[in-house]
């Protein structure tokens, strides 16, 4: 054996560990764990690179105002108060589209599926305008919600709860225990 060659159990040994990272990235359910430490990773390099905190809800709303800022150019509500246009947060939700799109692809999980699908059309039936009607007015009560507490789940529980944040030690189990109830009065017995 010349000196240069490796053995085959060498190389069965480190082409798993030299794969190992796509291979978690792959993975179309990852660990509590390892997406918790990467969520921890992101809010903490979101800070240190941009000088921002994670945050979503906040974006349909700057979309909102941009499109309110239009119709009715001296609002002092669209002047001063409400950011207009493409913010951090705008930037951030398309971020998370694109990253959601890039897991799905590249776990081999993304596929075109059919709404509504089998669980909705157990509790609701198979009418799709149900779906769509329901799917906004549950957007709408989700953002006067965050207005109304100061953030979403990752504006006020993710980064409140990074910097000890009172209202998100409020908010997180108000959202697990409102969540639950939902839950439960929507799925009936199914739950």
């Amino acid at each position: 054996m010349s000196v240069l060659s490796t053995p085959k159990d060498e190389v069965a040994e480190k082409q798993p560990h030299s794969n190992w990272l796509m291979t978690q990235i792959r993975k179309p359910e990852w660990s509590p764990y390892a997406a918790g430490t990467m969520l921890g990773i992101t809010v903490a390099l979101s800070l240190l690179l941009a000088g921002q905190m994670p945050g979503s809800s906040g974006s349909f709303e700057n979309l909102i105002a941009f499109l309110g800022s239009k119709l009715d150019a001296n609002n002092i509500y669209f002047r001063f108060i409400m950011p207009a246009g493409i913010t951090w947060q705008v930037w951030l939700m398309l971020g998370v589209f694109l990253g959601a799109f890039a897991s799905a692809w590249l776990s081999h999980d993304f596929r075109w599926r059919k709404m509504p699908d089998k669980q909705w059309i157990s509790v609701f039936g198979s009418a799709r305008w149900k779906r769509w009607l329901i799917a906004f007015i549950g957007g709408a009560i989700l953002e006067i919600g965050a207005g109304i507490a100061g953030g979403c789940t990752s504006g006020l529980a993710i980064s409140g709860g990074v910097q000890l944040a009172p209202a998100a030690f409020l908010f997180i189990p108000g959202m697990f225990i409102s969540g639950i109830i939902t839950a439960a009065i929507i799925y009936r017995k199914n739950f």
